[in-house]
């Protein structure tokens, strides 16, 4: 089961170098054996065919803030299981915003000369922290997770400018965990979908007895069903 590591490489990220280990992870714990292809933003455009899955990862900004666009794109609308991770919680966001409900917004840290900006500067960076995040009941990330809360750890410093919630929740996208101490957006999903979930949290640098995140969990479970169905 292959799947897209979208994301520009680095082993300054430390989210890029727990990968090795997710995926040993996933195959002794979960026996899911993914191969994992590394593809750089500035690759996206050369296309991601064959692939049973996407992981757009953190590492922000990306080289290509088009390629990460596209890559959330080609998952949602091809049906491919999409997990995005901190800057791909953002860029997920992106899309949905500009390709679903018609949105001119840009992302301040990659065009701080832009107008309308979708994502912003956090009131509190969260980067080396962590926070506690509010689920809502029986969404997709409180089955996976199976709380109502959970504590998570962040690298980041930029989140949804909430004045744009109420659109992007009008254009059928459901935020579903929250921040326990103002609410704003740290989870996005796609309900219909086979499975598009972003998290402005970092579940790669989490480890639970030896096991990877539950999302990642159940997230490398959906691209074995995806891979399973194309079979039949």
């Amino acid at each position: 089961m292959r799947i897209a590591l979208v994301g520009d490489r680095s082993p300054s990220v430390r989210s890029h170098t727990r990968i090795p280990w997710i995926t040993e992870a996933l195959r002794e714990h979960d026996g899911i054996a993914l191969d994992p292809y590394w593809i750089r933003t500035t690759d996206v455009a050369a296309g991601l065919d064959g692939f049973d899955g996407v992981w757009l990862l953190p590492g922000s900004p990306y080289q290509d803030e088009a390629g990460a666009v596209e890559a959330v794109r080609v998952a949602r609308e091809g049906g491919l299981p999409f997990l995005g991770t901190c800057a791909g919680f953002q860029h997920m966001l992106l899309e949905y915003a500009r390709h679903v409900c018609g949105l001119d917004v840009a992302h301040a840290e990659n065009d701080p000369a832009g107008r309308d900006f979708l994502l912003t500067p956090l009131a509190c960076s969260l980067a080396g922290h962590e926070s506690l995040v509010r689920l809502t009941p029986g969404t997709l990330i409180a089955r996976i997770v199976a709380a109502r809360e959970t504590l998570e750890s962040y690298v980041c410093s930029y989140g949804l400018n909430e004045s744009y919630r109420d659109a992007l929740t009008a254009g059928g996208l459901v935020f579903s965990g929250h921040a326990a101490d103002d609410g704003t957006a740290r989870v996005a999903e796609l309900p219909g979908h086979p499975f598009f979930l972003a998290t402005l949290f970092q579940p790669e640098l989490a480890e639970r007895d030896g096991r990877p995140h539950p999302v990642i969990s159940a997230f490398a479970a959906a691209v074995t069903r995806h891979a399973a169905a194309l079979r039949v």
